[in-house]
């Protein structure tokens, strides 16, 4: 009678990137071959078989998936197995065989090198002969004086030894190749191969003039174990974070079977961290665009509802800026832990959250909220009947919000006192007429008809939370006072079980929440270990909303404010280009503090962006008209795949009857307020739009000088200097963010003359779009 023995079976990262490369079909052999490993590693058909020891304690053995491939497998205990690799075709085994196996050193992750296919991309290099002259490239004549200098290529990492390479991170199989390597085709060729990620990530940073205490402290740091690393335990190897995607067998399954991607099952050692971190308090993660911001968020809502007693409670609440961003949160949670974990959360955006709050109260009449640009029309109604041209509708607005309306200024007395740090300088009576002016607009939003707007609203929110936390706090006194007895009566004649909405808080693309919002999120949960975990970036603010949380209750000192500098989503070559929009201009770190994308970097290696001039707007629209075409037809990218950004609504309907007329006859779909409002065709949309997506290939037209940034702001030059500067980082952060969109190409535009944000070398290199769509395919 035959016994079936279950195993354990995890994946690692390099084997998921093999199977991701195979492709589809690959993923369902797998995800069956796990399975039925799971249920019985006795299985006669898996075929599994020792290959050779690893280590002290650990064992590979290779495995038949199905009848063309095989996989690599570490078993490090019984019945316990990691997929390392997996290799398809009538050689597979002698490929998997040759894989050489090991422990890093920093990481104290299992790590694996195919010897063959690196060295396959490094050509061997000459001897060097000895050379006594100070010209390291001359080489002594055998007879007579000094031939000239002959070509001999220095390997790229000759300044490093061995001892520097290996305490980076590099894992030691690979310096042999390393060492041999002359130029950056080579090195490219090297890691585009299926090498491990930290080994990757050292030798590009390196390469790209990285100081080596830099790398130690931005990547090295980053990666290294928390305990002491034994390179011969490949048993404790195995179970580190960064040996495997997922150590649950059904997210396994997921991964391979129904196609997950790998951000939600694998995180970088230092996004893990930060997801399971305990917190004295609140927390605080930056990073630049496409650093996992989100993803860790994504994770830290799963740490926390897991340490959750049972219940049917949503005790945890993710919140952003928009409805559309929210709804996005939603989907990708659900997907990352199913219905259980979302039946636990509430995912709301923050405007949402804030009128939920006002409308719970009894006979509230809100009226009719107006969205941003229309409240601003209004304020320019005010500005007209007042016969008020000091002071424009966009600063009214921005004063309202961020000043009186932050600080919770009810009276003038209030306003005249309030702090206008980095706001320039009003005199008393200036002061007088913009409260003035206030009471005007709000005046007429009491109408009639009833009027409301969200910044209201979020502040009305914030003083309800702030005055319910306080009656919360105060029974929460009376009861310790009385020996902590259930005070029933007390509390059931208060209307409602006081207590704080949330036990935890997570909040995404924080650079963009105001300071009202800010109240309302504190106010909702008690101080205390992990109350409010926020990630965001100063250099995406693509609105006015700057605050300071230190003031709001919110701290985040020391080890509670982390970076993170890797960009998953953009090639080397578009991050350079896009981080020279922002060099030399100070950002905050959504706190009292400065930040900086030091470290920030990518692995991934594409396209340098692509610079086109254009004598008139109508050439421009034609000329990426014809490269949208092309890349399309040529190339087989998908239409949906790529996006225009367009400086305002009127372009956009200009762009989009371009792109419809003929020759071109493409397809393509306004981005508004809820996202594309078709599945299909070119997305064209604002900067602002382009918030919170990706695409492929990203066209960002009327880089001109006038529109970014808009020839309105000069006026602030003179009359208001702190105004422009912001405005000039505000219109900085709005192409940085529309810019970091690309993943593979970044195409940029312009009419007339260049924005000044532009590198001069791109304006002077930039190709001369032609005039006729023909003469437009041709420039492309």
């Amino acid at each position: 009678m035959s016994t079936t023995v279950g195993a354990q079976v995890s994946v690692s990262p390099q084997a998921a990137q093999d199977i991701k490369r195979m492709g589809r079909a690959v993923k369902d052999a797998v995800g069956d071959f796990v399975r039925r490993l799971r249920a019985d590693r006795t299985n006669g058909a898996l075929r599994v078989t020792e290959l050779r020891t690893a280590g002290d304690n650990g064992r590979l053995c290779t495995a038949a998936v199905d009848g063309r491939r095989m996989a690599l497998l570490l078993e490090t205990e019984v019945n316990r197995f990691t997929v390392l690799a997996v290799r398809e075709g009538p050689h597979a085994y002698g490929a998997l065989a040759r894989l050489t196996v090991e422990v890093n050193r920093v990481s104290g992750g299992v790590e694996l090198v195919d010897q063959s296919e690196v060295s396959a991309n490094v050509v061997a290099l000459p001897d060097r002969p000895p050379v006594p002259s100070e010209d390291p490239a001359a080489v002594p004549a055998e007879d007579g004086p000094a031939k000239a200098p002959r070509d001999l290529r220095r390997p790229l990492f000759q300044r490093y030894d061995d001892a520097t390479l290996l305490g980076l991170g590099v894992i030691a199989s690979l310096l042999p190749p390393v060492r041999r390597i002359t130029d950056a085709g080579q090195l490219h060729a090297v890691t585009g191969q299926n090498i491990p990620e930290l080994t990757r990530d050292v030798l590009l940073a390196l390469h790209d003039g990285m100081e080596t205490e830099d790398v130690r402290r931005h990547i090295t740091s980053q990666w290294r174990a928390d305990d002491d690393v034994d390179t011969r335990d490949l048993a404790r190897a195995a179970r580190r974070p960064v040996s495997h995607v997922s150590t649950e067998d059904a997210a396994v399954l997921d991964a391979l079977g129904e196609g997950f991607d790998a951000w939600r099952l694998f995180l970088h050692p230092e996004q893990q961290r930060l997801a399971v971190a305990d917190f004295k308090g609140s927390a605080k993660v930056t990073g630049g665009p496409g650093t996992g911001k989100t993803v860790v968020a994504l994770h830290r809502v799963r740490h926390l509802v897991e340490r959750l007693p049972p219940g049917h409670t949503r005790p945890v609440l993710l919140t952003t800026y928009n409805t559309n961003l929210a709804a996005d949160l939603s989907d990708r949670l659900e997907q990352l832990g199913g219905a259980e974990l979302l039946r636990r959360v509430d995912v709301k955006s923050v405007d949402r959250l804030a009128r939920e709050v006002v409308e719970q109260q009894p006979g509230v009449d809100l009226g009719r909220p107006l969205d941003d640009d229309t409240a601003l029309n209004l304020w320019h109604a005010v500005c007209t009947e007042r016969g008020e041209y000091e002071f424009d509708a966009e600063f009214l607005d921005s004063e309202w919000k961020h000043v009186i309306l932050a600080q919770g200024c009810g009276t003038a007395g209030q306003y005249l006192r309030a702090e206008r740090k980095g706001r320039g300088t009003l005199q008393r009576a200036q002061r007088i007429r913009v409260w003035q002016a206030v009471e005007a607009f709000l005046a007429r939003l009491a109408g009639p008809p009833r009027r409301v707007t969200y910044a209201q609203i979020a502040d009305r929110a914030a003083r309800l939370e702030e005055e319910r936390m306080s009656r919360a706090d105060a029974q929460a006194r009376y009861k310790a006072e009385h020996g902590g007895v259930d005070l029933v009566h007390r509390e059931a004649g208060s209307g409602m079980w006081l207590r704080p909405r949330y036990q935890h808080i997570v909040v995404d693309e924080a650079q963009d929440l105001s300071a009202s919002h800010w109240r309302m999120l504190r106010a909702m949960v008690r101080p205390g270990p992990n109350d409010i975990f926020l990630v965001g970036d100063a250099h995406q603010r693509i609105y006015a909303h700057q605050v300071v949380l230190g003031r709001l209750g919110i701290k985040t000192p020391g080890r509670a404010s982390r970076r993170l500098t890797l960009n998953y989503r953009t090639t080397r070559e578009i991050l350079g280009s896009a981080q020279g929009l922002i060099t030399g201009v100070t950002f905050d770190d959504l706190d009292d503090d400065t930040d900086t994308l030091d470290g920030y970097r990518s692995v991934l290696s594409g396209l340098e962006p692509q610079y086109y001039r254009a004598p008139d707007p109508e050439t421009e629209m034609r000329t990426v008209a014809a490269l949208v075409k092309e890349r399309h037809d040529r190339f087989g990218t998908p239409y949906s795949a790529m996006a225009i950004s367009v400086p305002d609504g009127a372009a956009a309907t200009r762009m989009a009857l371009t792109l419809a007329r003929e020759p071109f006859a493409i397809p393509s779909s306004e981005l508004g307020k809820e996202g594309p409002r078709s599945p299909e065709g070119v997305r064209i949309g604002t900067m602002y739009r382009f918030k919170g997506l990706e695409f492929q290939r990203v066209f960002l037209t009327g880089v001109s000088e006038g529109q970014l940034p808009h020839q309105r702001i000069e006026v602030f030059r003179r009359t208001d200097p702190q105004r422009y500067e912001r405005e000039l980082r505000r219109s900085r952060s709005l192409v940085f963010v529309a810019a970091t969109r690309a993943r593979d190409e970044l195409v940029v535009t312009w009419n007339g003359k260049a924005s000044r944000f532009l590198p001069e070398e791109a304006a002077d290199g930039a190709l001369t779009a032609a005039r006729t769509p023909s003469d437009a395919t041709a420039a492309a």
